[in-house]
């Protein structure tokens, strides 16, 4: 298990430089000038110029990428130009708003979606079976942004059981916590919750066919024990597949939502980075959000492992 997990974070690091290439090449050729933004409409030209050099704007490509690397191998993503601050310490003080945010997201996203597939395969063809599909359909065909909308009118202002916006540290309120973390929370995880109750149905439609689940049944098993111990226990390979798309998709999904309901996340750091044209903290940014995904699929990985002993990395 440990070469597994050692030789996922290795072929990792291409992916990593790769990124950093991309994202440093899609920056600059982004509209604007970093150094008006902070020097403001009404700055000389002498001023915009000044800062243009004190932030190194003002070397060639290739050097700003040079530096870029050498400051990258030593742990250093720079100073974000507008926050004043390290990129790294800028985005671990969001980190914690976007990770809680996301592991609900996630836990609502599993209870609905494994519940609703696993429902309607053992209801197959029936009304219970149509509803859950149905509901998967419309949760896969919402933008997340309309879904969330909807939700601040209804429960915001019309019955005004939730706040618009905002966001109540966890450790610091729980249950403020949980009134500023439903909604945006809920409008990530309907929508991929009908992607996974469809895997899920499809998955356990095909495990309950097989000749091992009628032979478990032939032995008088009950039920509960046939789908829950041989049943989902086999369908569960597929089903961690899509959960890991599922994670990485939850923390994508971030910018848009996070920005919606005014959390003080990364995405919503991402987010203010780009329209102020702040080239580090978007580059870090990304760069570290893009390491999360990598050990999200490490994740994966490692349960394959877990959940089936013929699986094996060792090729």
């Amino acid at each position: 298990m440990t070469t597994l997990i050692v030789r996922r974070l290795l072929s990792a690091l291409p992916i990593m430089l790769i990124v950093s290439l991309i994202t440093f090449a899609m920056i600059h050729l982004i509209p604007g000038d970093p150094a008006v933004a902070i020097a403001g409409l009404s700055a000389t030209r002498e001023q915009v110029e000044n800062i243009r050099r004190d932030l190194g704007l003002d070397q060639p490509l290739m050097s700003q990428l040079w530096h870029w690397y050498a400051n990258l191998l030593q742990g250093d993503l720079g100073r974000s130009l507008l926050l004043g601050q390290p990129v790294v310490k800028a985005t671990m003080d969001r980190l914690p708003v976007t990770l809680a945010l996301s592991a609900y997201a996630l836990i609502l996203t599993l209870a609905i979606g494994l519940t609703s597939g696993i429902v309607a395969a053992l209801r197959q063809n029936t009304w219970i079976d149509q509803a859950a599909m149905v509901f998967a359909m419309i949760g896969i065909s919402l933008p997340n942004f309309y879904l969330g909308l909807l939700m601040i009118i209804l429960f915001a202002v019309e019955l005004r059981w939730l706040p618009t916006g905002g966001y109540i540290p966890l450790m610091q309120d729980p249950i403020g916590w949980l009134a500023t973390s439903t909604m945006p929370a809920f409008s990530l995880a309907l929508l991929l919750a009908g992607l996974l109750a469809r895997i899920t149905r499809s998955t356990m439609l095909e495990v309950l066919r097989q000749d091992y689940i009628r032979t478990a049944r032939a032995k008088g098993l009950p039920n509960r024990q046939v789908v829950m111990k041989h049943a989902l226990a086999n369908a569960m390979i597929p089903i961690v597949t899509v959960v890991g798309i599922i994670v990485s998709l939850l923390i994508s999904g971030s910018v848009v939502t996070e920005t919606l309901f005014s959390i003080p996340g990364i995405g919503q750091l991402l987010t203010q980075a780009v329209l102020n044209r702040d080239y580090p903290m978007v580059q870090g940014g990304l760069l570290i959000t893009t390491g999360l995904l990598v050990l999200v699929n490490i994740g994966v990985d490692v349960c394959y492992a877990l959940l089936d002993p013929r699986v094996r990395y060792d090729g």
